[in-house]
């Protein structure tokens, strides 16, 4: 069970008596979550968290998960890359027919009516909007940068959008400037107290590198994403490629499959086919309650990279930074506003700069310890769950004035 006063260590008594000053008045309210997985990716892990802590505070908060079929969630997939890249393809009058079949079928399953606000992650359950009641507030909570969507899939996303009374999103480059429904910013975080963030002893960082067989004496390059093209898992294995010819590291791409996603076996498979001949490559699909063992990889890294080529907001950015670490990202979505360049971490933009960093990390251990140093502080200021809570709590106050 979640208790507030366990966070007392990350935030000071006046935080936390603001906390429950917010939820006073918001305490005959019922809440309720809705994505489309229960694990795997950072919605689930972030509503894992919120949900109780709402509840701690005496919300009374549920969270639902959407169901579909592996073709839904291959067109809802599909409908995600064409919000990040326009182009990418074309939504058929058949993908359409899922969609809503597919809703029809969570609208017997899920009962919305009794609650005052319902809270509707990204675009696999936003047809639920059409059992909008009266007495309801809606709110779209958009993880994905929609900031230059392809117009097919925007279309398709204006069919529901606008029955919404808000859309909430990482940062502000992300929403559309079409948007007519009103935009709130909410960044992401982390949960301090949750497996994957809390401190380890060393005998079981050593475990796990053993384990898996990876070498505690040389260095790691590390990646920790759901197996997605838009990771650009095999740009980063070109990049320790080139590190590799100067240092004798390893390299770890660690991930899972969410259920929501059916492209995750694909892209899995075709990077251990990428790396077969490569034995200082670790490629490891791990299930998705393996917490404690990405941290211990985590604390076991040397460097860690999130060289994404289009991100929502990338928390295993500040899961990393929380540990310490430096981090070279991808220039761009959320890691841009993780990543202080040069200070907390390098930002780049090509494969040839990930190696360039990476070496000059490797290099430099000053450097990183000092990076790791405000990479922590960053965190602790910015991206961990209890302002994120707060956040919440002032959206439901101005939802419901």
């Amino acid at each position: 069970m979640i208790n507030l006063e366990d966070y007392a260590q990350y935030a000071d008594g006046e935080t936390i008596e603001e906390l429950r000053l917010l939820a006073s008045s918001l305490k005959n309210l019922k809440v309720l979550h809705i994505n489309s997985t229960r694990e795997g990716g950072g919605v689930a892990e972030i509503l894992s968290r919120l949900v109780p802590l709402m509840n701690a505070l005496g919300i009374e908060t549920h969270w639902e998960v959407f169901k579909g079929s592996e073709e839904f969630f291959r067109f809802t997939k599909k409908l995600h890359n064409m919000l990040h890249l326009p182009g990418f393809s074309r939504i058929e009058s058949h993908e359409v027919a899922t969609y809503l079949r597919t809703t029809y079928e969570n609208l017997n399953s899920i009962k919305t009516e009794t609650y005052h606000v319902v809270f509707i992650h990204d675009p696999q359950p936003m047809g639920m909007v059409i059992n909008k009641q009266k007495h309801q507030k809606w709110v779209w909570r958009c993880h994905i940068d929609t900031s230059t969507p392809d117009p097919k899939a925007w279309d398709f996303i204006e069919l529901f959008v606008n029955a919404y009374d808000a859309t909430v999103f990482h940062i502000p480059e992300f929403v559309y400037q079409k948007l007519q429904v009103p935009a709130y910013i909410i960044p992401p975080s982390i949960d301090p107290l949750h497996p994957k963030n809390i401190e380890l002893d060393r005998d079981f960082i050593l475990q796990t590198l053993e384990k898996f067989g990876i070498d505690p004496q040389r260095p790691i390059l590390l990646q920790v994403s759901r197996f997605d093209r838009l990771k650009d898992p095999i740009g980063v294995y070109q990049a320790y490629r080139m590190v590799k010819s100067k240092y004798a590291c390893q390299l770890i791409l660690a991930g899972s499959y969410a259920s929501d996603d059916p492209e995750g076996e694909e892209v899995y498979r075709e990077m251990l086919n990428a790396t077969a001949d490569d034995r200082d490559v670790f490629v490891l699909n791990l299930p998705p309650n393996s917490h404690l063992e990405i941290n211990a990889l985590q604390r076991a890294s040397t460097v860690v990279l999130q060289k994404s080529i289009r991100e929502g907001f990338g928390l295993v950015v500040s899961e990393a930074m929380w540990k310490q670490k430096p981090v070279i990202g991808g220039n761009v979505g959320g890691i841009k506003r993780q990543i202080i360049e040069g200070t907390t971490g390098f930002l780049v933009n090509t494969i040839e700069g990930t190696a360039y960093r990476a070496r000059q990390l490797l290099s430099d251990r000053e450097l990183r310890e000092r990076m790791g140093f405000y990479a922590r502080n960053r965190v602790k200021h910015r991206f961990l769950i209890i302002r994120h809570l707060k956040d919440y709590l002032v959206l439901l106050k101005s939802l419901l004035r």
